[in-house]
């Protein structure tokens, strides 16, 4: 299948999109990511639907980066194990400006004891920053690995820091020594 793709810049650095020919974004890298460029292969040109979802992610970080938008609203097409898709839809279901931990996301789904395996999924998310994995941390509260760094990581959870939250869960990261 086509993909289109583009970079759009962030204050993060550059942002890595892709979208499938149907109009459904399939990845978002963070070019400090190691292996990016070579990642960054595909045709430019897969239509019309491609381009709009490209340009409306593009729009919507945009708004993120500058704390007008809270959620994003737009057609994913995210490919991964049964498993790893349940983890991917527990992200998206935890609040702009909150954090939970790996062990906590496995009760959510069920999942008791399977913290590590939570940790595996989350780290082969595809499409960063949208399906938010750096909003999950280590049981002792302290930020865990995330695949744009974990100064990106800080970065994000600092952002969204600057925003009231709704939800009473909150764990407050700290980076170790």
């Amino acid at each position: 299948m086509k993909t289109g793709q583009r970079f759009t810049d962030s204050p993060l650095g550059s942002l890595w999109l892709r979208a499938d020919a149907s109009g459904s974004l399939t990845d978002l890298r963070i070019g400090e990511e190691p292996g990016i460029e070579a990642q960054c292969v595909g045709d430019d040109d897969a239509g019309p639907d491609a381009a709009r979802v490209l340009d409306t992610a593009a729009t919507q970080l945009d708004e993120y980066f500058e704390c007008r938008r809270l959620s994003f609203d737009i057609p994913l097409a995210i490919k991964g194990s049964a498993f790893q898709r349940q983890v991917w839809a527990e992200l998206l279901k935890i609040p702009y400006g909150n954090t939970v931990s790996y062990g906590h996301l496995a009760v959510r789904m069920g999942r008791t004891g399977a913290a590590r395996a939570v940790g595996h999924a989350n780290a082969r998310n595809p499409i960063a920053i949208i399906v938010p994995c750096h909003r999950v941390i280590g049981s002792s509260g302290l930020l865990t690995g995330y695949g744009g760094g974990l100064r990106v990581k800080q970065q994000l959870l600092d952002l969204e820091a600057r925003r009231p939250r709704r939800s009473s869960r909150r764990i407050s990261p700290r980076v170790a020594p």
